[in-house]
């Protein structure tokens, strides 16, 4: 299994607005079979991400195919990408994980 985790830095003032950002994207996520969720850090050091969006992943593939797909239409997903870059400090930071399966002894 892999996640896929988007870290979005925003203003204090745009929080709730990232936060209704990132929903939309988690409700496009979860509408195509995947599991998504918005991370709220409770926590967190200087300069870093406000918010985060993870997605699981069975295979790579699925990440581009969403990204593909969007949040809807391909002028909706436009928009939605267009108003979200407003708000955002500096493009999102992308990183994906490959979750370590645990080895059983034989």
């Amino acid at each position: 299994m892999y996640l896929a985790r988007f870290s979005y830095d925003v203003l204090p003032v745009n929080r709730q607005r990232a936060i209704e950002f990132i929903l939309r994207e988690v409700k496009a996520a979860r509408s195509d079979g995947l599991n998504a969720r918005l991370l709220v850090p409770l926590t967190r050091h200087h300069d870093s991400a406000a918010l985060q969006f993870e997605l699981e992943l069975s295979r790579l593939d699925q990440l581009d195919q969403f990204r593909e797909r969007g949040v809807g239409t391909g002028e909706e997903t436009g928009n939605w990408m267009r108003a979200f870059s407003e708000i955002l400090v500096c493009p999102p930071a992308v990183e994906i994980l490959r979750v370590a399966e645990a080895q059983q002894a034989p």
